[in-house]
């Protein structure tokens, strides 16, 4: 949009899921958002109030997915729903003039081929590919301010991406040889994974690694750190923890010359200066998932060990909000033309 909105129509597909409903929570009490429709193939024809009675929201009935993209000629739409639905919704979407904010893998990487690869489904429109803004503000505020299909990054990049990206364009760390470890709440798997390893008597008092070198979120991560280096491959392993919210990414790279810590910390002020939802955290801080819980609030921050020389960087998001829904709104307000804060100055949940 040339000009900022005074305020716009929303729907929401795949309402019902955790990202859904995340959204559901954050732009029901957006002051410029009116939603005007709702989709859950699972629940559609009920109330949405009856399904999930802690909203308090607008009083809409949920439809499906290829009605609810055409009701209430929604200025914008929130994809929510499984990895390859969006791609084969948005150009119609695109085409009526509707802002597209995809919460999927769909529209993430640039590479029809490394998509089927990752996701095992040919990609229905390769063209989109090019088009999508890669949705992290912090990093790519103007490329997003100017677009008309998002793709809202997965919860892992974000993470990985705000603690390298800023020491990498800053020339302090190599981009070869980086490792990404992190670990995530059971939330991150989705509502409706109903597979063993995220029951509660599986999950609860367990720590597990997942999908070693085969994890979806390994392309977005080097697709996005290969535009500010080399494009050397990262090492990158996942684990399952036992909360229900939460991503907390450690990161080691190698300095790409003498480096102290006060070097990384200042690098991280001047990049989030202009960044309400990034804190970056002093040499004597270190960041916790729950300071995050239920926010849109990132904590980074890094140090040189004395001892290895290597780098490490950290970051904490809640999965959900800065890791999904609280961005894609985010996402909305820069390209609405509104202050990026909007609807979304809620602190955490504490404890």
């Amino acid at each position: 949009m040339t000009t900022p909105a005074a305020s716009v129509r929303v729907a929401i597909l795949g309402a019902t899921g955790y990202g859904g409903l995340e959204l559901l929570r954050w732009l029901t009490g957006h002051p410029a958002v009116e939603i005007v429709a709702v989709s859950s193939e699972s629940s559609a024809g009920k109330p949405l109030t009856a399904v999930f009675p802690h909203l308090s929201g607008p009083n809409l009935t949920l439809l499906p997915a290829a009605e609810a993209r055409h009701a209430g000629d929604a200025q914008v739409v929130f994809c929510a729903l499984p990895n390859g639905e969006a791609m084969r919704l948005a150009p119609e979407l695109l085409a009526r003039g509707a802002m597209v904010i995809d919460l999927s893998a769909d529209f993430r990487l640039r590479d029809a081929a490394v998509y089927e690869k990752f996701y095992k489904m040919p990609h229905a429109d390769p063209r989109l590919l090019g088009e999508a803004a890669y949705g992290i503000p912090e990093l790519y505020r103007d490329a997003i301010a100017n677009a008309d299909l998002v793709a809202n990054p997965g919860c892992f990049p974000t993470t990985a991406l705000l603690a390298l990206v800023p020491l990498l364009r800053a020339g302090l760390i190599s981009p070869a040889g980086i490792i990404v470890d992190s670990k995530s709440g059971v939330s991150g798997a989705g509502r409706t994974a109903l597979k063993t390893p995220y029951l509660y008597a599986e999950a609860n008092e367990d720590v597990a690694a997942y999908n070693l070198g085969t994890h979806r979120h390994t392309p977005e991560i080097e697709q996005q750190l290969a535009v500010e280096g080399d494009g050397a491959p990262i090492l990158f392993t996942p684990h399952l923890v036992p909360m229900t919210r939460g991503i907390f990414t450690t990161a080691y790279a190698m300095p790409a010359r003498a480096v102290t810590t006060a070097d990384l910390l200042a690098v991280y002020a001047e990049a989030y200066a202009d960044a309400p939802f990034v804190h970056v955290l002093d040499a004597d801080t270190l960041p916790h998932t729950k300071w995050c819980l239920g926010s849109n609030y990132a904590f980074v921050t890094a140090r040189v060990d004395a001892r290895t020389g290597r780098v490490t960087a950290l970051a904490t998001i809640d999965n959900l909000g800065k890791g999904m829904a609280g961005q894609a709104v985010q996402n909305m307000n820069l390209v609405c033309g509104w202050p990026e804060t909007l609807g979304l100055e809620r602190p955490a949940l504490y404890p």
